[in-house]
């Protein structure tokens, strides 16, 4: 994926009310962006610290630009924006270049199904029959440590999505939990057991119903996205 038009560097004032942030650009100038993310973003964003944005000429839109990258506090870049992550893993799939997931005939997105009013994020279909993918957006790291960490705040929406996948796997359905780890510099992803014990139970209990758990990493600069290479899952 390339940043199209191309990221422009600033400098973080504060993040508040979860969706917007202050920046400063290299000529003085302050905008106010929109922030794309949800979470806490954790060890994601330091005030001062650099960050790359995408800019809007769209006049319908309030704010100038988009939040989409953020060098973290352990010296890391981090695609903060989540709409992202599903858009890159459509992308390796039809590339090709997420192993585990090759193959497919047909690929669906936002494919309602479950018991709770759920969508999951693809549905790929085999000649065997289909697999059910949720994605989610990792951004949690830690210094030190080539391991990053889901989730990064209480996610009882990721809860659920785990209840939803073990009960296909409970029916023979293939159902995968796929963490696109949107951070430089990481080999392997674990659940955060210390931010949300009851997200991480799920998670165990989806696997031991036969939900399987993949990752992939990615390669991330200032130009581009895009994933690279399958991370192992530390469980």
């Amino acid at each position: 994926m390339i940043f199209m038009p191309p990221l422009e560097e600033a400098r973080l004032i504060k993040r508040y009310k979860r969706f917007l942030a202050d920046i400063e650009l290299p000529s003085g100038e302050q905008l106010t962006i929109h922030c794309p993310n949800t979470g806490s973003m954790f060890n994601c964003m330091s005030e001062g610290g650099r960050v790359w944005f995408s800019r809007s000429n769209d006049p319908k839109r309030k704010l100038p630009g988009t939040w989409e990258i953020s060098e973290t506090p352990q010296g890391r870049l981090a695609c903060v924006n989540t709409g992202r992550a599903n858009a890159l893993v459509e992308e390796a799939l039809r590339a090709g270049r997420i192993e585990a997931l090759s193959g497919f005939h047909a690929l669906k997105r936002e494919v309602p199904y479950g018991e709770e009013n759920s969508r999951i994020d693809f549905r790929l279909d085999y000649a065997e029959g289909p697999a059910y993918v949720e994605v989610k957006s990792v951004t949690l790291g830690f210094d030190g440590s080539p391991v990053a960490a889901f989730p990064d705040a209480v996610t009882q929406r990721g809860a659920k999505h785990l209840r939803e996948l073990a009960k296909l796997a409970r029916h023979g359905i293939r159902a995968v939990q796929l963490y696109c780890v949107n951070l430089s510099g990481i080999e392997a992803v674990r659940p955060a057991e210390e931010i949300d014990s009851a997200y991480s139970q799920a998670l165990r209990s989806a696997i031991e119903e036969g939900v399987e758990v993949l990752a992939c990493g990615v390669y991330l600069d200032a130009q581009q996205v895009y994933i690279d290479r399958p991370l192992a899952v530390a469980l």
